[in-house]
């Protein structure tokens, strides 16, 4: 550290010769009049000399025990696997390991994880987890995964390296309610187990210097520009964001309004300028207002005038009142993570009307501290459509866990509970993604007798009269256990944990009342709010109908409003953070993570790579 301090102050003396040559930047000043739209072209930004570190997801795996299986289970077959299992179990001081994997109440599975971008030591992920081919399981719910080490395993020299300890993983297995067992055995040898994996590491994230920018002065400086830019609190005391580590590498900390679209976060801070006089700036503005006013460039202009900061406010506010819907979805977008109240009506709907923006505009308002934007939100827990009423409880949950709208409860251990009190038609929404919950939009929801179901293999739900219900366990061995409940939905989720019921448990339940149409309301598994969606854009008035690549029109085709078409286009920025989708994408191009195929040397002679620089990791076999 003291020679990199040493460095730094060497180079920065000679800052103002060393910008001009080939290891540093190629900014110059550029005169106030020089108004060409070249300009913002040659203003260098972050993104220019560098690349994000950290953007993919860590792939985990692990061989695991899971227990408590309804004599579904198997005995693992002699393979590779039921070795690691065993020895794994040895070390863990477990007797007559053999005898317990032979009990059809057990069975040897196959866990999978990923570690996402920036998660932090004790974060939670979910996990993956399926029989082997020729296992002769029969199922896997009602199972309990037994805590499993996981750790990252990278190809090296031809042969598979196990990384050190990254995460834990443990909990019941959630089997998709809608797979019959009888007629598809694969499925039902495959599951989730929600937020059952816990991080025991904290990844790294950051930017990654490119090539001849690789020196202290110009990691310095985009650190400090950062900074400028970005701010965050430890222990009460202001600090940057931005943490220049060495000459090729700074490390970030997510600014706590993206916590939830860290992805934006790296293209906003990728946006930001380096070195711009307060001159500079404004010219540049100039040109960012023309971009932000056409639908085509107004979302790469927008993004420009966030990294800005409060002086692209009044360019934005002006993209508001534009006639086009995407220039104002964009323009508020921005506003809205700069916590400018006039971004929540607007953002509202825009979530309401527009399905291609919608997971966008939902994620924007759950960012921002504004009464405005908590409004539109609950305003929207009341629609018809199901993934916009979910999608607004989220951006609520984002906005203030603890708000009492959206009380949360821990049910059992096992799993979020929200009963909301809103008026629009009644609906029940679960999860199997990122962590177990369960959604009551209507306070007072009843199940329609008669009912019978199950939930899971030890639970039974009947019927006694039209406005009571028994739950009932039954376990050999056991005293049998009973509730008697109204027809009250709360109830019964309530009295199926009360007697040891697990979330897969509650859901098969509601799985089965939708079936025997017991359940009223609708029931929505997975209603998240979709990125990647298309979206009709309306051809400019005065202009001829325009098709695929903008060709011109066809002879004889006329230039009136009548003859203007929609034209097609495809949203392709990334999904927030808000709404994960149930696997890994790939993320932005991140050729910090993997070097060019001309810059690969061969294994036995490449030196540690940044990863390893950074964490000083190597892996083991």
């Amino acid at each position: 550290m003291k020679i990199f301090v040493q460095r730094l102050a060497v180079v920065l003396a000679l800052v103002p010769i060393s910008l001009g040559g080939c290891n540093g930047l190629s900014i110059r000043s550029q005169s106030p009049e020089d108004k060409s739209e070249e300009l913002s072209e040659k203003r260098q930004l972050v993104g220019d000399v560098s690349a994000p570190f950290g953007m993919f997801p860590v792939r985990l795996e692990a061989v695991g025990l899971v227990t408590n299986l309804p004599g579904t289970g198997s005995d693992p077959i002699p393979s590779p696997e039921r070795a690691k299992l065993l020895s794994e179990m040895h070390r863990k001081g477990i007797q007559n390991a053999n005898q317990i994997l032979a009990s059809n109440a057990t069975d040897l599975v196959l866990i999978r994880g990923y570690l996402r971008p920036g998660i932090q030591k004790g974060d939670k992920f979910d996990l993956e987890v399926r029989v082997p081919t020729r296992s002769e399981n029969t199922g896997l719910r009602g199972g309990w995964l037994m805590q499993t080490r996981l750790t990252e395993l990278t190809a090296a020299g031809g042969s598979q390296h196990e990384g050190e300890l990254a995460a834990f993983a443990e909990g019941p297995v959630l089997v998709d309610p809608t797979v019959d067992a009888k007629s598809d055995k694969v499925l039902v040898g495959r599951g989730r187990v929600l937020s059952g994996g816990v991080s025991t590491v904290t990844r790294p994230l950051g930017l990654s210097l490119k090539g001849k920018f690789k020196n202290v002065a110009v990691s310095s400086l985009v650190g400090a520009a950062i900074n400028k830019r970005f701010h965050v609190y430890e222990k009460g005391v202001k600090v940057g964001v931005a943490k220049p580590k060495t000459e090729e590498f700074i490390e970030l900390t997510v600014h706590p309004r993206y916590k939830d679209n860290i992805e934006r976060f790296v293209r906003v801070i990728r946006s930001v300028p380096i070195k711009e006089t307060p001159a500079e700036e404004l010219a540049r503005m100039q040109v960012l207002e023309r971009n932000l006013l056409d639908p085509i460039t107004s979302s790469a202009a927008a993004l420009k005038l966030e990294a800005i900061g409060k002086a692209g406010i009044p360019v934005l506010k002006k993209g508001l009142t534009a006639s086009d819907v995407e220039v104002r979805f964009y323009s508020a977008e921005a506003l809205a993570y700069l916590d400018e109240k006039v971004a929540a009506q607007p953002l509202g709907d825009v979530a309401r009307d527009q399905p291609a923006f919608r997971a966008y505009a939902l994620a924007a308002l759950g960012a921002m501290d504004d009464f405005d934007a908590f409004e539109a939100l609950k305003n929207l827990l009341e629609v018809p459509s199901a993934e916009t009423r979910y999608g607004a409880f989220r951006g609520l949950w984002a906005m203030n866990k603890n708000d009492a709208l959206i009380k949360d409860e821990a049910i059992s251990d096992q799993f979020h509970y929200h009963l909301l009190k809103v008026a629009g038609p009644p609906m029940v929404h679960f999860t199997r993604n990122a962590r177990p919950e369960i959604v009551l939009f209507g306070g007072d929801q009843r199940l329609v007798p008669p009912v019978s179901l199950e939930a899971g293999p030890r639970i039974m739900i009947n019927s006694i009269d039209a406005d009571h219900l028994s739950v009932s366990r039954y376990v050999a061995g056991e005293a049998d256990q009973k509730r008697i409940i109204s027809t009250s939905i709360d109830e019964m989720i309530r009295a199926i944990a009360d007697l040891g019921g697990t979330y897969p448990d509650v859901v098969q339940a509601l799985q089965q009342a939708r079936g025997t149409k017991a359940l009223a309301g609708r029931l929505e598994m997975e209603a998240i709010p979709q990125a990647g969606r298309e979206f009709e854009r309306e051809a400019p008035k005065g202009s001829p109908a325009t098709g695929e690549g903008d060709t011109l029109a066809k002879s004889g085709d006329t230039a009136d409003d009548e003859k203007a078409e929609a034209k097609s286009i495809y949203i392709g920025a990334p999904a927030p953070d808000l709404f994960p989708r149930q696997k890994p994408r790939d993320r932005l191009p991140n050729v910090a993570d993997e070097p060019k195929s001309d810059e690969k040397q061969d294994s036995k002679e490449a030196g540690p790579s940044l990863w390893q620089r950074i964490t000083g990791k190597v892996a083991s076999k």
